[in-house]
């Protein structure tokens, strides 16, 4: 695939983004209170280095193969055992990762319309509805925890 100016200012966005994300969430898991959140922000990070991968390939000029769709069990929450300041940092957390989901997403939105190549198109959606499961996951955490108003 061969990429043009446009759709290669995209890619470069979104690697850049990547990049944050996975400081984000790697530095945010080891200041979490909450070892189910810890384990939540691990697995993301994990997700968001795969998602890494991939636009980096793009920028190379090759469209890995969407992932077939898995089931993927999702995880139930419950109520953190942390003191309430802890809870608190928490909660900041949270709140601070998942605006960053809501952005990540809405680039990748912007990106879809963005290419022409239909692979291309698909592996971005892809990633897209990935970054919104994210950011369901931590308002499912939040919720169960009495952080989400």
């Amino acid at each position: 695939m061969v990429l043009t100016q446009k759709e290669s200012m995209y890619l470069e966005e979104l690697k850049s983004q990547e990049e944050l994300c996975i400081k984000k969430y790697n530095e945010s898991a080891e200041k979490a209170c909450d070892e189910q959140l810890k384990q939540l922000l691990q697995r993301i990070a994990s997700a968001e280095q795969n998602h890494l991968d991939t636009i980096n390939e793009m920028l190379k000029g090759t469209v890995p193969p969407v992932p077939m769709a898995s089931q993927k069990e999702k995880p139930s929450f419950t109520m953190s055992g942390c003191t309430d300041a802890a809870k608190e940092c928490d909660k900041t957390i949270c709140q601070d990762l998942l605006g960053t989901e809501k952005y990540v997403s809405t680039v990748y939105n912007t990106s879809v319309f963005e290419f022409r190549d239909e692979n291309a198109r698909k592996m971005l959606n892809h990633i897209q509805s990935e970054e919104q499961e994210h950011g369901k996951e931590l308002y499912d955490y939040m919720s169960a925890n009495g952080m989400y108003a």
